[in-house]
């Protein structure tokens, strides 16, 4: 081992988490498990999630709800990642589910999830995707217009089962995430206006026979830096509530406050001054989830009191859709450098990689960021500038912005003298990546790996293979 190596070895690097992502004899480790022997064994690119990170982020959230005083329910947002091993994590950890789709509802039933932990939500559920809700007896179908009211009561009457139904409101809230994550805003696409909330509730509760009217829902968005649209969709919701049981006397079993608690993507800051400022806090937000239920709690104290319906605030529960704050940090994608080039002009070096934005749309259609390191030197000094870009035929297949808005770094810091066969590892991956990965390409989608206790590692996603690519073709 060299002097320069023993010097570097000795400083965690900053993005390093004690346990569970680290530099060991320079190479990147995810609980113990040698990256490099990972990708011997599973193939490269390849992506790694860590079941202990998922249940510590879960307990995390659990510790985070003993500071109300009202029950807490957390409802894993699936979309995020529904890996059925990812899935047996969250389940194992002991929380519930939220589904987006009849896949995600089938998914959840077949991984262990009762219908009693379930929320389904969603713009566009068909009869099919209604009617499977509904005859399981879930938790609630999220129901987002007046006119998913008659569907649900359709559903009903088909099934025979009385449907579980909560309201999703917009509260016309803003947040300083990205445009595209914000979702509480009359230009975005979810959920019932201001002006539609009384009509709902009168068609809602018209069939009782049909319907159960368990609750209202919102969410401000995904990534969410702030405690205050938390806080202030609450009381958005509130009057609602309160309106309501004065005028019929139906009182709500729950308030679904949605997702949004953020992870830190910029752990390592050391290209964090090549974003603009609104992005870095945005990436780097570091709440914790203890910060928002406690604002939200004394949002829904203040808010009681001043309506004198503390009784009402008595029978609610509290439902949280927590994503991207379980899965995100807890997942790695792996991609080795398969050809290199050098620009005299420019005095650029160009880094090809196997993992292009196929196995991570995030990167692409919201200029996301994922700290890029060297897992085969993952100690060593990451101070050379490189063009990375992935393998797809694209132009959009790189990893900076294109459109020249400086919301990527323009280029990568890595070690010196970076050469094919290099294994390299974006961090922070475990949310939103898997489950928007696609075949582009006719490149067949890679396998994942989940790492167990002690740097175990079992197969959790076999890797495609070109029949796989005729699957559903017919000709």
């Amino acid at each position: 081992m060299t002097t320069e190596h023993v010097a570097h070895s000795t400083i965690a690097p900053a993005w390093a988490i004690p346990g569970y992502l680290e530099a060991r004899d320079g190479h990147l480790t995810i609980n113990g498990a040698d990256s490099l022997k990972l990708v011997r064994r599973f193939g490269s690119p390849l992506y790694v999630f860590s079941e202990p990170r998922v249940r510590e982020n879960v307990a995390r959230l659990v510790r985070a709800a003993r500071v109300s005083d009202r029950p807490v329910r957390f409802c894993y947002a699936s979309k995020a990642n529904s890996n059925m091993a990812v899935l047996k994590a969250v389940l194992d950890a002991g929380i519930d589910i939220e589904v987006n789709s009849g896949g995600e509802l089938y998914k959840a039933l077949r991984v262990g999830f009762r219908p009693g932990q379930i929320i389904f939500n969603g713009t566009s559920k068909t009869d099919e995707e209604l009617d499977d809700a509904v005859r399981a007896g879930i938790l609630s179908v999220n129901v987002d217009s007046l006119y998913e009211i008659g569907l649900v009561a359709e559903a009903a009457r088909r099934t025979g089962k009385r449907a579980n139904v909560t309201l999703r409101l917009v509260p016309e809230i803003s947040t300083r995430s990205h445009i595209g994550l914000q979702t509480a805003l009359l230009t975005s696409k979810f959920g019932i206006t201001h002006s539609e909330v009384q009509n709902a509730f009168r068609r809602a509760l018209a069939s009782p026979d049909l319907v159960n009217v368990a609750g209202i829902h919102i969410h401000v968005g995904s990534q969410t830096p702030d405690v205050e649209p938390f806080a202030e969709a609450f009381k958005a919701m509130w009057s609602h509530l309160v309106r309501l049981h004065r005028e019929t006397g139906h009182a709500l079993s729950h308030i679904n406050l949605g997702g949004g608690i953020p992870v830190n993507y910029l752990r390592d800051r050391s290209q964090a001054d090549q974003l603009p400022e609104a992005e870095r806090e945005m990436l780097g937000a570091s709440l914790d989830p203890s910060e928002i239920l406690g604002a939200v709690m004394r949002a829904a104290r203040e808010s009681a009191r001043d309506a004198e319906a503390e009784h009402l605030l008595d029978q609610v529960t509290f439902l949280f859709e927590p994503g991207r704050s379980v899965v995100g940090d807890a997942g790695v994608v792996l991609t080795t450098v398969r050809n290199i080039k050098r620009r005299p002009e420019t005095g650029d070096v160009w880094l090809l990689t196997d993992a292009g934005f196929n196995l991570l749309l995030s990167m692409t259609t919201y200029s996301w960021y994922y700290q890029l390191v060297s897992a085969s030197r993952a100690d060593s000094p990451h101070a050379t500038p490189y063009k990375v870009a992935g393998p797809l035929c694209d132009s959009g297949d790189v990893y900076f912005d294109i459109e020249g808005e400086g919301r990527l770094p323009d280029y990568r810091n890595l070690p010196a003298e970076v050469e094919p066969g290099e294994l390299l590892a974006l961090l922070n991956s475990g949310a939103y990546s898997l489950a928007q990965a696609f075949p582009y390409n006719g490149r067949p989608l890679p396998a994942v790996a989940i790492v167990r206790d002690g740097g175990r590692a079992d197969l959790a996603r076999k890797r495609d293979t070109y029949e796989d690519l005729l699957a559903g073709d017919v000709w």
